[in-house]
């Protein structure tokens, strides 16, 4: 005789199999039917700010002063008229002292005087730029040709010895040859028409990087090409946009088709740079005019234009102060949600998302925190995160958080004011569909325990990963990523130790803990394994009780709700845990535990707390599964049985199912049958069959199998209609349901065991009528879905008890 039929003879209790060396076929696959339960539950709501700040109301970075502003103003005036080119980073060294000169006579003044190399091209740049400088401090009038100046100076000089060096005016107006014995600096001869192109790049504020010898342009004139005078001719296009636009600018005028005119200004002028090439670092020779003329369009409110400056000087590639406010500049345009529809059309995300590739904390750290503060509030926007997602932001994303996870400790601030924003916009894209399968192709689950590890003292980045976390966990493949990251599970231990006074925080950790358990075997052994993993879940528990009789501590850990939606989330952990077999007995054991479990149904209701007295006891089911393992669950067996009858005896259909499995592991015991029986459970759970609920209707069935046990129970359960009510329920869902169909059958087989007939004449009838049919496998074939799994159940569950049960109702 198998190991199947022996124990049905024998009428065992209502529990699966515990030893794999005992497990069927059927067993293995019917793991969805099993006492032990992962448990489900709701992710934690995470509200949405309405007002669009760089930190929320509940951040803890409270001091103002220590924080960037979300509200400024800017003006024209804020930025940096200079801004030529991008800075290159690299600062000189200073001098160790400072160079005296000394005033000498004319005659030794030509062996004292430093001369520079007849031949050095270096030397002959640097004082071009000198003198350009120097060119920019004061208007000029035609400059005289150079070999005139060099004869006049030299016969000055010597009628004049007692002259002291010149002024920064004699700089200006050629005169500063006189102060050396030899020509300053050599260049060619340049005519009249040089002199006057030179004049007019003055007067056009063009920067000493836009006057080269052999290359002058008219910018203030007719735009015509000087090609005698080596004249850029790209700029024929390009100059006469710059005078339109200081004209509308100058003219100040704020109607709407003023505005628009400055917008498709503003758009030609990028197209003329783009196509002369002139756009990005170190191309364009004329930028400080081109600047100019922009930075004074920021006086006019309108972010249409704002955005298209914005663009200009990204591409540009400005630098330092400009670059900053540039940033502010933007932001200031993405606080308003109506303004989304501006980035749509525009390379203002490409230049945002390439200066977090470019640049770092450490150089310009506060200019990519309002980048970084824009990507996150347009982040809320559908359409702006489809554009996000095709300039592959989760990419560049990884690759800044790897770079502000190495910054230096004078650098830790402000890259954690970036990271706040950076993880609240992966926050955002969390949400949707199509980002996340890049969250794991692009390592991003580990990376973010790398920056939990970095920042664990900044509570406003460990609350944005924990939401980052507590969303995708949520879904099968990102689970998996993260239950392959070495550590996490201790990193989070160590949190939610660290943080536990932050119930938001708090909450988010454990119900990633609880997703990580809920179907993976191996994380639920390498949650316990942790280093006191046990104990710090349970102090944790203690610390959100919130017992009604004891002061609450000060401060206080939550509010009542925040508290009780962080022991939802953790009694979920404590029961998924309980699944492998080594931590739930482990658990089991735990006399904390179970008392913990024990006092919230004590303390709670189900009408006040629904969620949390049916997770606390779902969780006590499954540590009942141990019941024969843990003196401490014998010692606590009547206990749980009284407080189960507060469950029952609710109108709460959930916590009523929970409770009746409890019942059905706590009944194999005499005394919690004799409890049940006394207090007319038994005629609750004979109700329950009526619910045509399988689940509901297998719990019940547990219970009646065990109390059926004791002959001096069959009486009153006969009496109640217990037979008949499984009958109709063997009839009504059997077909489909195999495992119930073979614990209806168990129930009917343990109730016939005396002499009381299980039903009645008529009743007998009709349950053989039903066997014989789910007996005859040609027919039980035409109802299977999935041939192999309920063909399985069906030989190894349902037939063995089924043919037994046939021959015994034919016997009586």
């Amino acid at each position: 005789m198998g190991s199947t039929e022996r124990k049905y003879e024998l009428c065992g209790p209502f529990l699966p199999r515990r030893h794999p060396s005992l497990k069927t076929s059927a067993e293995i696959v019917g793991e969805a039917r099993r006492i032990l339960r992962a448990q489900s539950t709701q992710r934690p709501h995470t509200p949405r700010d309405a007002h669009r700040q760089l930190f929320a109301r509940s951040s803890v970075r409270a001091d103002h002063g220590s924080r960037p502003s979300s509200t400024f103003s800017l003006h024209a005036t804020n930025f940096d008229i200079g801004d030529s080119r991008p800075s290159s980073g690299a600062r000189l060294s200073p001098l160790e002292h400072k160079t005296k000169i000394q005033f000498l006579g004319n005659d030794d003044i030509s062996k004292s005087s430093p001369k520079p190399p007849a031949d050095s091209l270096e030397t002959r740049r640097s004082l071009v730029r000198t003198r350009a400088r120097l060119l920019r401090a004061t208007p000029l009038t035609t400059l005289p040709p150079l070999a005139a100046q060099t004869d006049a100076s030299q016969e000055r000089s010597h009628q004049d010895p007692t002259k002291k060096l010149p002024s920064a005016q004699a700089f200006v107006s050629g005169d500063h040859k006189e102060a050396f014995g030899a020509p300053y600096f050599c260049a060619p001869r340049r005519s009249q028409t040089e002199s006057r192109l030179s004049q007019s790049s003055v007067d056009a504020g063009i920067g000493s990087d836009e006057v080269r010898a052999g290359q002058r342009t008219d910018l203030g004139g007719s735009g015509k090409n000087n090609t005698s005078s080596g004249a850029d001719p790209r700029w024929d296009t390009i100059a006469p946009l710059l005078q339109q636009l200081k004209a509308a600018a100058a003219a100040g005028d704020s109607c709407e088709a003023s505005l628009d005119h400055l917008c498709d200004l503003c758009v030609a002028l990028h197209d003329a740079l783009e196509e002369a090439a002139m756009l990005g670092p170190h191309r364009c020779k004329r930028r400080s005019s081109i600047l100019r003329t922009l930075f004074q369009l920021i006086d006019l409110n309108c972010p249409r234009l704002h955005m298209h400056v914005a663009e200009l000087c990204l591409a540009l590639h400005v630098g330092g102060t400009n670059l900053l406010n540039i940033c502010k500049l933007i932001f200031q345009v993405s606080r308003s949600e109506a303004n989304d529809v501006l980035f749509q059309n525009n390379s203002v995300l490409d230049s945002l998302l390439e200066l977090l590739l470019r640049e770092d904390a450490t150089t310009c750290g506060e200019a990519l925190f309002y980048g970084a503060g824009t990507l996150k509030f347009l982040s809320g926007n559908a359409a702006v995160v489809h554009l996000l997602m095709e300039k592959n932001f989760i990419s560049t994303a990884h690759n800044f958080i790897r770079k502000l996870c190495r910054v230096d400790e004078p650098h830790v601030t402000i890259a954690g004011h970036i990271l706040v924003q950076l993880t609240a916009t992966l926050r955002n894209l969390a949400d949707h569909t199509e980002a996340r399968p890049f969250f794991v192709s692009h390592s991003l689950m580990s990376d973010l325990c790398l920056v939990l590890q970095r920042y664990h003292q900044d509570q406003d980045v460990c609350t944005n990963v924990s939401r980052i976390y507590s969303k995708l966990s949520s879904y099968a493949e990102c689970c998996l990523a993260l239950a392959q990251t070495p550590d996490c599970y201790q990193l989070f231990l160590e949190h939610l130790s660290k943080h536990h006074q932050k119930p938001d925080l708090v909450v988010r950790l454990l119900f990633t803990l609880g997703n990580l358990t809920a179907k993976n075997n191996e994380a639920r052994q390498q949650l316990f394994r942790c280093e006191a993993s046990v104990d710090a879940l349970l102090r944790l528990y203690d610390d959100y009780q919130l017992r009604e009789e004891e002061p609450p501590p000060t401060p206080p850990p939550a509010s009542r709700r925040e508290a009780e939606d962080v022991l939802v989330k953790l009694v979920r952990v404590l029961a998924n845990m309980c699944i492998h077999e080594d931590v739930g007995a482990a658990l089991a054991s735990n006399t904390t535990c179970v008392q913990l479990l024990m006092e919230t149904l004590e303390l709670r209701s189900v009408e006040e707390s629904e969620e949390l007295t049916v997770n606390v006891a779902a969780a006590i089911n499954n540590l009942t599964f141990y019941r024969k393992e843990s003196a401490v669950l014998r010692r606590s067996q009547m206990a749980i049985a009284r407080l189960m009858l507060k469950l029952v005896l609710s109108s709460n259909m959930a916590a009523m199912l929970e409770a009746t499995r409890v019942y059905g592991n706590l009944s194999q015991s005499k005394d919690v049958r004799d409890f049940i029986m006394l207090n007319k459970v038994h005629r609750f759970v004979v109700t329950l069959l009526d619910s045509k609920n399988p689940d509901v209707c297998f719990s019940a069935c547990g219970v009646l199998t065990n109390l059926a046990l004791d002959p001096s129970n069959r009486a009153s359960l006969f009496l109640e209609g217990a037979a008949t009510k499984l009958t109709d329920c063997l009839r009504d869902l059997g077909a489909g349901d195999w495992q119930l169909s073979a614990q209806l059958c168990q129930a009917l087989w343990n109730m016939s065991s005396g002499p009381e007939k299980p039903v009645e004449a008529q009743d007998s009838e009709s349950l053989l009528e039903i066997l014989t049919s789910y007996l005859d496998e040609e027919e039980v074939v035409k109802w299977m879905e999935d041939e192999d799994y309920h063909r399985a159940l069906w030989e190894l569950e349902f037939r063995p008890v089924a043919q037994k049960l046939a021959k015994l109702v034919n016997a009586k």
